[in-house]
This record gives structure tokens, C-alpha cells and sequence, in this order.
């Protein structure tokens, strides 16, 4: 399984960072310029990452100021779990943490783990910027 993940101390509270990021209909504004084609509800996202893959999320577990996880709705490249965690630091600071858990293959880590810890990077710094 690789992990990849990183975090950031959001000056908001816990409660408007979960709220947040648990409608994915939000998650857009966290993308950067290679995905289009976006399409979502608050349950669902569909996209497609420009010379990559076309990819249909769905939150399957929402526990409230802890974490959202998405799977996965149809056929993806491989087995991959995005999970966004908050920690509560103080009223008004919360700690954002994005993990995507991947079950690659060597010749897909190779290729997939610097698109993918950019992926992530940037929607942490774009999550800080929008909430503080």
C-alpha cells in the first residue's frame, strides 16, 4: 500500500473545515489546473486528469470533525482511498491532514507517486488558502 499525504494548521474552526470539505461539490476549488470536466454533488465527484484517467468519487464514511473518506463509485486505474482528517488545535485552528492510500504496482508507484504528491500538496495549500 503507498501512502501519501500531507497536512496543514488551517486558521478556522474544526467545524467549518469539516463542513467544508464533506460537500464535495467544494473539493473543485481545491484542484489544480489539469482536471476538468468536473462535475459533483455534496456525495459525488466525477473528473478527468488531463493525460491520465478519468476518475467517479464517492464519500463513503463521514465521522463529523474527524474524517471524510472517498472511494472509487466506478472502475478506477487502481484500488485508491482519499481520506481528508481534521484535528481540532484550538477554537479557532484546526489541523487538515490529506492522505491518498494507493494499492500500486512498482511500475505504477513509479509513475504515480510524484503526480499524486503534487495532487496532494497543492489541495492542502489551496484548502489553507481558502480557509485561512
Amino acid at each position: 500500500m503507498t501512502v501519501i499525504q500531507n497536512n496543514a494548521i488551517i486558521n478556522s474552526s474544526i467545524h467549518e473545515v469539516y463542513n467544508f470539505l464533506s460537500d464535495l461539490n467544494n473539493h473543485e476549488q481545491l484542484m489544480p489546473e489539469n482536471i476538468y470536466n468536473w462535475s459533483s454533488t455534496a456525495d459525488e465527484a466525477r473528473f478527468t486528469i488531463k493525460n491520465m484517467a478519468k476518475l467517479a468519487l464517492k464519500v463513503s464514511q463521514r465521522i463529523e470533525n474527524k474524517e471524510i473518506v472517498c472511494v472509487p463509485s466506478e472502475e478506477a486505474p487502481f484500488e485508491v482511498q482519499l481520506i481528508w482528517k481534521v484535528e481540532e488545535l484550538s477554537p479557532n485552528e484546526t489541523k487538515a491532514t490529506f492522505v491518498i492510500e494507493a494499492q500500486l504496482n512498482m511500475m505504477m508507484k513509479m509513475m504515480a507517486s510524484g503526480p499524486l504528491q503534487k495532487l496532494v500538496d497543492h489541495q492542502v495549500s489551496k484548502l489553507k488558502e481558502k480557509l485561512g
